[in-house]
């Protein structure tokens, strides 16, 4: 197996130039990962930069990256692999038309690559060109237990059996990151086979960081302003409160409008682009959002 990274400061220096800022117990996770062929289960709010993570590898090592989006009902058919049905049906109208209908080798015919409609968890076995891929399993929380049992098979031996095939089975391990926005929770003997990592709202300054990656555009003090008052908006008691993605967002937003200081009108105008639910917005537009904007103003006042 090749190794993906040399250290844990090559994990770090590597997403960075994806304009991914990792701190670095999460880059030893994934450099640990990585070296070792185990899975990396990633547990968080909404908008911390689970998925991107996933991302970010795959684009900074050259590596393809295949996602499978959970959903309930999720099972191994869809996840795995597929035959091809309508095109089976017509090459048995084609032969029994041309009256070479040959019974055991329409069937060898029929259960063949040539008809394998490959889904995310068979293509991540499979040889990939520049190396293993990146398998994002993202929401694994939104699936049933069933698949779970199911997928833990596959990640053990990192293979999965198709009946009329036979075992496919990774020459190399992809590099699999499976994410959770704890909805529910994921039961342990899938934790327990992979990497677990919480992964959190950055503080102020390495969200600062981040910001400066992904909106370089934006200026030293309206950066502050918007992360100081996006922390501040996680303190309240909200419905759903603002991931780094929420932050990213916003700031583009502000200076789509060419704004450079947040001001109450401001921020009552774009507060959808950061608050998701209509009774987050009533309890801080007005005086609430007001109040904030005072204290994030008396924080970063200079001494």
């Amino acid at each position: 197996m090749t190794t993906a990274f040399d250290s844990i400061d090559a994990v770090q220096d590597t997403l960075g130039t994806q304009g991914y800022v990792c701190g670095r117990p999460l880059a030893t996770v994934v450099f640990l990962a990585a070296t070792l062929g185990r899975p990396v289960f990633l547990e968080g709010e909404a908008g911390v930069g689970k998925t991107e993570i996933a991302k970010a590898i795959a684009a900074s090592l050259g590596r393809r990256l295949i996602r499978l989006q959970c959903y309930e009902g999720l099972d191994a058919a869809s996840a795995v692999y597929e035959w091809n049905f309508p095109a089976q049906m017509v090459a048995i109208r084609t032969a029994e038309a041309a009256g070479t209908a040959n019974r055991e080798a329409l069937k060898s015919e029929l259960f063949s690559d040539e008809f394998l409609i490959e889904r995310p968890l068979l293509e991540a076995m499979r040889p990939q060109a520049g190396g293993a891929p990146v398998l994002l399993i993202d929401e694994i929380d939104r699936t049933d237990e069933p698949f779970e049992a199911f997928l833990l098979e596959a990640l053990s031996d990192y293979q999965v059996t198709i009946p009329e095939l036979g075992t496919v089975r990774a020459p190399e391990p992809p590099i699999v990151i499976l994410t959770s926005n704890r909805t529910r929770e994921v039961h342990d003997a899938l934790k327990r086979r992979c990497l677990y990592h919480w992964v959190d709202y950055p503080e102020f300054d390495r969200e600062i960081a981040i910001l400066k990656a992904r909106a370089p555009e934006a200026a030293e003090a309206l950066s502050r302003e918007v992360v100081a008052f996006v922390q501040k908006l996680r303190t309240e008691d909200l419905f759903k409160k603002p991931g780094v993605a929420e932050t990213i967002d916003w700031a583009k937003c502000l200076l789509a409008l060419d704004v450079v200081t947040l001001s109450p009108d401001v921020i009552a105008d774009t507060l959808g682009a950061i608050l998701k639910y209509q009774d987050d917005i009533q309890k801080i537009e007005g005086s609430a959002a007001k109040k904030i904007l005072d204290d994030v103003r008396k924080e970063l006042a200079p001494a």
